[in-house]
């Protein structure tokens, strides 16, 4: 279940950013020519080949002096390499290694990591050919790319995946259900274990950003196992700028990815933000099973139907994850606090639904005569079967004659009618449309 994680590290400008939006195949970080200028989103979810791990761009520092550049940059990589599990180093093809690049090589060396030395801006056969002089870094042979023009990306791709550990098991040793509790900081984490488990096993603080690591904390109810996952609060990630709470913030996804369901706190004093949504969205691509849980709900004036406002004004803010369960809860009196772990065993359930070959193809039968795909340009769309391909979320593949002519309209059709039918509360359920 554990996704590896890769680092670009490098000297400013040497094209991290660039690597990292031409490896994602779109444009998630800021580039521009001055040293430092990564500002936005700086890691991603990355596929290729089939194996997925995590791309961290570990850009986004602007130090005042020369002196503080280098400084930084030696920091960001020690960070980076305490926590990666392997280290993409990109040089400069065109200036060639200066002094940092010298000192950033040495510390790898040192640290006898799994390191992967990439020379950026080979955009010719020249600084191709001329690649061996990064010989002399002492990482191997470096592969010449081009970020810009496209040279040798998916061999640099094939490299990663080739030096990335085996994958490991996606059931972990332990029969616990595993439960990440997320959300931006101070909006009770912490408080919300100590209160579920009945002891001070967390600290709590008023301080944002108390809790640093993740914390694994096993317990029971009715005699079944779980264990939960205190982390670090989420921010939006243009606000994540200092060393330690960038990588907090990473430990956090690999949390998230560690656990079967996640609980995303959401605070009622202040309503959903735009920060709430996308800790949700990492949920999401990480595919796990989502509850939401609005806590502090003692602090807001009720009235009968306020709990519906809520849920409304929540729904009409985030329409994409309409799907999800929410529970009103109080971590500080302990209002239905206890009741979530009903909620999480339910969506866990539905993460591991399957539905049978044969009701699932006469149910594509029904909604499909009630309502066919509209054809495409004469081409009359016909979805001939469906299978299952596997669950944890549930994945279903659809066998079609024009499957890239399906309008989005239909796709959403499709999935209303499934939700409909099944009980999928909770989980990202993933459709994959093949031709026959």
């Amino acid at each position: 279940m554990n996704v590896p994680l890769v680092a670009l590290i490098g000297r400013p400008n040497v094209g991290k950013s660039s690597l990292f939006n031409r490896f994602l195949r779109k444009r998630l970080a800021i580039v521009d020519d001055t040293p430092g200028i990564t500002r936005d989103r700086n890691y991603s979810l990355c596929d290729w080949n089939g194996r997925e791990f995590y791309l961290v761009d570990t850009g986004g520092m602007i130090p005042n002096t020369k002196g503080a550049i280098n400084r930084m940059v030696l920091e960001q990589a020690e960070i980076a390499v305490d926590q990666a599990d392997l280290i993409v180093f990109i040089v400069d093809s065109k200036t060639g290694a200066d002094e940092v690049d010298e000192r950033i090589a040495h510390n790898l060396q040192k640290s006898g990591r799994n390191v992967l030395l990439i020379a950026n801006k080979a955009d010719g056969d020249y600084e191709e050919n001329d690649r061996f002089r990064f010989m002399r870094l002492g990482l191997g042979e470096p592969l010449a790319v081009s970020a810009t023009g496209g040279r040798n990306i998916g061999e640099a791709l094939d490299l990663i995946v080739e030096k990335l550990p085996q994958a490991e098991s996606a059931e972990s040793e332990s029969d616990a259900l595993r439960i990440a509790v997320i959300g931006k900081p101070n909006v009770g984490k912490s408080m919300f274990i100590n209160r579920l488990i009945g002891q001070e096993r967390a600290i709590v603080s008023p301080v944002p950003g108390t809790t640093r690591d993740a914390v694994d904390t096993p317990f029971e109810v009715d005699g079944k196992k779980y264990v939960l996952i205190d982390t670090a609060g989420l921010r939006r990630k243009a606000r994540v700028k200092e060393d330690l709470e960038y990588f907090t913030t990473l430990r956090t996804l690999r949390a998230v990815e560690n656990c079967h369901v996640a609980l995303v706190l959401i605070d009622a004093s202040q309503g959903p933000s735009v920060q709430d949504l996308k800790v949700i969205e990492d949920a999401v691509e990480a595919r796990r099973g989502i509850v939401l849980a609005v806590n502090k709900w003692d602090l807001v004036e009720k009235d009968e139907r306020t709990a519906d406002k809520f849920t409304i004004a929540i729904k009409e803010f985030a329409k994409t994850i309409a799907y999800l369960p929410i529970i009103y809860i109080s971590a500080l009196t302990g209002q239905r606090v206890l009741k979530t772990i009903s909620i999480i065993d339910h969506v866990y359930e539905n993460w591991q639904r399957t539905i049978p070959t044969p009701e699932l193809n006469n149910f594509l039968a029904e909604i499909t005569q009630k309502q066919p795909p509209a054809a495409v340009q004469g081409k009359y769309i016909k979805l001939y079967y469906a299978a299952q391909a596997g669950t944890k979320p549930p994945s279903f593949v659809f066998f079609c004659n024009y499957p890239k002519s399906l309008q989005r309209s239909y796709l959403r059709y499709i999935e209303n009618q499934f939700r409909a039918r099944y009980d999928f509360e909770g989980i990202p359920i993933r459709f994959r449309y093949k031709k026959k």
